[in-house]
């Protein structure tokens, strides 16, 4: 597994995600240091990129929006994201990011 991307138990990924809010388009960047840089097209206001960022998620991971989850930093541009009920094949894709 890669450093931003750390599977925590069968079905149960944490991702470690550094996200620039404010751009035009929603997509994965590349590597950020030790996290997987993200940009939203949403602005940082009112907890509106946090929404953004989980519908994103879970439509590239093809679960439900309650299966992800914003562990940390709510307000920061470093945040920490579990999503529950994935399986290899996305394991494999979410790798092949970085």
């Amino acid at each position: 597994m890669r450093e931003w991307l750390r599977s925590d138990g069968d079905s149960t990924l944490m991702l470690s995600l550094h996200i620039q809010p404010g751009a035009k388009t929603t997509e994965f960047v590349g590597l950020h240091g030790e996290a997987m840089k993200l940009r939203l097209a949403a602005p940082p206001v009112d907890g509106k990129a946090n929404a953004a960022l989980i519908v994103f998620l879970a439509k590239f991971c093809a679960v439900p929006k309650s299966a992800v989850t914003l562990v940390s930093g709510q307000s920061a541009r470093a945040k920490r994201v579990r999503i529950e009920g994935v399986d290899a094949a996305l394991k494999a894709r979410l790798e092949a990011l970085g």
